[in-house]
């Protein structure tokens, strides 16, 4: 089982938890975002260390309230592969439609040059109108009511850009007209003639793979039909079956045959603690702080109430819902095992992307939940790092 970590990139944040301040209330400066930054190259060093395979990050922008402030991934992973030796360095995700495309390809194209390979390129269409209007683009969400235009608008340009990305890096020259990018625009002089096609500077030395977040039918389709690679988020283990075996049939019915734990990963929280008590009591302020962040945005509709009914769109959990419903690894090694291995033998997992950087959490505890991941609860599934 390949084994990656995803971190969110959150400033220290003592106070978090349900009676800390609202998220909209929150707001840090620049020594809190330099903690954060240094938290982050140590994390990966910790990694590095243990033998994870790769440390994925979080792209966001203008988040004075401090819980994502990674805004170049890229540029962060080019620091972080100078700081290691053999850990790989992804993007969770790059927010394309808040690129231009060509500079996303050149930018992944030297990224993957200057760590020789060690580069994971992963790609998402956002989630956060501030982020996207400012950077023109756009982005249903729950501040929009999931507009289905802006859906649509920001669907269209995703899928435009990545026609455009991997048309630079695969063919020595290339054009592209859509309805949203004409590249080369037409008409542009040129030492005596008019530029008719394009060559990137430079490109991949080696194949990337693409690694797309998958939270809705239509990416789904999509993902599985130009052969991206899907990250999927834990839905329980029934849900996460579903979606999981419904990827390799649409891939399959496209002709990419995938074995059973191919093309797709499983991202899913943990907090483990020596004993179930101890990662409840440890874990419940970084895991509610959490929640109430991303709940305005519908992250929890996965969940079900206790009758089985839905839960409404901007449902919160406590960290009893997530342990009951096998949303997040949260327990005693044995506990988080077992479910992992369930997830493994049940579903098909054979990558999964663990996500321990819930707000609040020390540098100190981030490295105990590294590290007792690592060596008390992988090993017990049979899994050695490195």
């Amino acid at each position: 089982m390949r084994v990656d970590a995803n971190f969110y990139g959150s400033v220290p944040m003592p106070d978090a938890g349900n009676a800390g301040p609202q998220p909209v209330d929150r707001r840090y400066g620049s020594d809190d975002f330099l903690a954060c930054y240094d938290h982050l190259t140590h994390w990966s060093k910790t990694m590095d260390r243990l033998g994870y395979d790769t440390m994925w990050l979080t792209e966001h922008h203008f988040q004075y309230e401090g819980y994502e402030v990674t805004p170049n991934l890229i540029l962060f992973g080019l620091h972080l592969a100078k700081e290691t030796e053999r850990l790989r360095l992804g993007q969770m995700f790059n927010v394309v439609p808040q690129w231009h495309p060509l500079r996303l390809a050149e930018d992944a194209a030297m990224m993957q040059i200057l760590t020789n390979n060690r580069m994971q390129f992963g790609v998402g269409r956002g989630t956060v109108p501030r982020e996207a209007q400012s950077l023109g683009g756009v982005v249903a969400s729950g501040d929009n009511e999931m507009s289905a235009e802006l859906d649509r608008v920001n669907r269209e340009i995703f899928e435009e850009s990545m026609e455009i990305i991997k048309a630079a890096w695969w063919n020595e020259r290339f054009s592209f007209t859509g309805k949203h990018f004409v590249l080369p625009p037409p008409g542009i002089p040129d030492r005596g003639s008019t530029v008719q096609d394009l060559t990137l500077i430079p490109k991949p030395i080696a194949p990337i793979d693409v690694w797309q977040a998958v939270t809705s039918p239509p990416t789904l389709d999509y993902a599985a039909r130009v052969r991206h690679h899907a990250v999927l988020p834990a839905r329980g283990l029934a849900g996460t079956k579903r979606w999981w075996d419904d990827f390799g049939d649409k891939a399959a019915a496209g002709g990419w045959e995938l074995e059973r734990g191919e093309g797709r990963c499983l991202a899913i929280n943990m907090h483990v603690g020596p004993t179930r008590a101890d990662a409840i009591r440890t874990g419940r302020n970084a895991h509610d702080e959490w929640i109430r962040f991303l709940a305005p945005y519908g992250r929890f509709r996965a969940y079900s109430l206790p009758d089985g009914s839905p839960v409404p769109f901007d449902f919160r959990p406590t960290i009893e819902d997530s342990i009951e419903q096998d949303m997040m690894l949260i327990g005693s090694p044995e506990e988080c095992a077992d479910l992992l291995g369930r997830y493994r033998d049940e579903v098909g997992v054979d990558h999964v992307v663990l996500f321990f950087d819930m707000p609040g959490l020390t540098r100190e505890q981030m490295d105990e939940q590294l590290e007792m991941t690592a060596t008390d609860v992988l090993p017990r599934i049979g899994v050695t790092l490195g």
